[in-house]
């Protein structure tokens, strides 16, 4: 009898606090601070920082940092405006970094 499992999720490497769900990627191909990056259009206990413009690979956004809402580790950062209009489809999404994330209930 195979065991029922709840959804497949990403926590926080540092606390295991759950951040977003597997269902929630919109994409495994993206580029962060540290290595390889998902986005996503949710993400579930994160604190968002303060906006700023950043310059990044794919050009002018306003971005804010999004930490976990329990030990306060970095794990990537919030679109929040995107200046070209190719990229306007990242607004109001989140990268979060493979690096500082791990999958449960897989």
């Amino acid at each position: 009898m195979a065991e029922l499992m709840g959804p497949r999720l990403y926590s926080c490497c540092n606390c295991r606090n759950e951040v977003a769900l597997h269902d929630d990627v919109i994409s495994k191909a993206f580029q962060g601070r540290n290595g390889r990056a998902f986005l996503f259009s949710h993400a579930m206990n994160v604190v968002v920082g303060p906006k700023e413009d950043r310059q990044l690979m794919t050009g002018l956004h306003t971005v804010a940092d999004v930490y976990c809402n329990d030990c306060r580790e970095v794990l990537g950062w919030k679109y929040e405006r995107a200046y070209e209009e190719t990229q306007k489809y990242k607004e109001g999404k989140f990268i979060l970094e493979k690096s500082k994330i791990v999958k449960e209930n897989w």
